[in-house]
């Protein structure tokens, strides 16, 4: 059993290395001193005025398919500069095309993607920190990890500006974004919506991954209800039972949203209220894959159900956390722009 395995995992991680090595062709420019250039859409991973791969779209919920585009949604991706070698240093460049690769087939492909329905989605590439950012082991590697966030977030803020120049023109917005994409949201959020004019253009904002500190923000609150607006989404997703040691050293309790009943009551959902979840095969919608329990700071779930998750061992989900609830969160979407419309 042991051999099989680590035989399909190889197979599984050399599949997609070469599938990315494969798109990267795709992705060649040179940037101007390593810094990014919003006017240009080599910089974006999603943006409207271009084809990516945010607009696929399962071949399941194609033929009921119908896109909006009176709103916005402003994705920031999680970390695909994952190798802790750095061999780029704290940060990733920007004109890399392996990484942009990587980074377009997996979150803007299988998590940007669900709010392709909603509306247009703007996904800037940014010089993210490397994955060991999050994991300092001597106080130099703490002030290189500060410095590689910032330089992060700085190439957010430049883009999020950009796009209200040159994009916005007075349209609504929703704010998404998952891992090292929810650390920069919350200083987003902070910086641009919080108490601000902009807080009113604010549908909701689903800031996943990463825990979100109950008084994070002082006028915007958190989502009680399916269909509240201007309200904040989070949750982290682990095996039930299951809260790693990080977590219960944390001294406060995270925001914690059902992403199928979209409340942060003590609320639980069974496999069966599940009606759509995307794995590796993004053309595919499985049902009854997760259920959902909000527990302190975390959402639990039972191991998910899905062919070949015998080799599925891992007790953290999240790298799932929207794959398992892709059509609940691409539903609850679609209620919170209405009822934002209706006010």
């Amino acid at each position: 059993m042991k051999k099989t395995a680590v035989f399909f995992l190889l197979i599984f991680l050399l599949s997609c290395s070469n599938k990315y090595h494969r798109f990267a062709s795709n992705y060649t420019f040179k940037s101007n001193e390593g810094k990014p250039d919003y006017d240009n859409l080599n910089y974006w991973a999603a943006n409207p005025q271009k084809h990516n791969t945010s607009d696929s779209v399962p071949k399941p919920l194609l033929e009921n398919y119908h896109r909006d585009s009176s709103v916005d949604i402003f994705f920031i991706y999680p970390t695909s500069y994952t190798n802790m070698q750095m061999p780029f240093g704290w940060n990733a460049p920007i004109d890399n095309a392996e990484l942009n690769a990587k980074t377009d087939y997996s979150s803007i492909l299988y998590q940007a993607s669900v709010f392709n329905e909603a509306g247009r989605i703007f996904a800037p590439r940014y010089r993210q920190a490397n994955l060991k950012a999050y994991y300092p082991i001597t106080k130099s590697d703490t002030t290189n990890a500060i410095a590689a966030f910032d330089v992060a977030y700085q190439d957010i803020k430049k883009a999020f500006e950009y796009y209200l120049q040159h994009y916005n023109n007075g349209r609504s917005i929703i704010i998404a974004s998952h891992s090292q994409g929810t650390t920069h949201a919350k200083k987003l959020l902070k910086e641009f919506f919080d108490g601000k004019p902009l807080q009113k253009k604010l549908i909701a904002a689903y800031i996943v991954g990463i825990f979100i500190e109950p008084d994070l923000l002082t006028n915007i609150k958190t989502c009680e209800t399916p269909d509240q607006t201007g309200c904040i989404c989070s949750w982290r997703t682990f095996k039930e039972g299951y809260k790693p040691k990080f977590i219960e050293k944390e001294k406060f309790t995270a925001v914690v949203t059902n992403p199928l009943t979209w409340s942060t009551k003590n609320a639980t959902a069974l496999r069966s209220e599940n009606k759509g979840s995307v794995l590796f095969n993004f053309n595919k919608l499985y049902t009854g894959v997760a259920d959902a329990k909000t527990e302190e700071g975390v959402l639990w779930t039972r191991k998910p159900k899905f062919f070949g998750n015998v080799f599925y061992v891992s007790k953290n989900y999240h790298i799932a956390d929207y794959n398992f609830y892709y059509l609940s969160i691409r539903k609850n979407v679609e209620l919170r722009i209405k009822e934002y419309l209706k006010k």
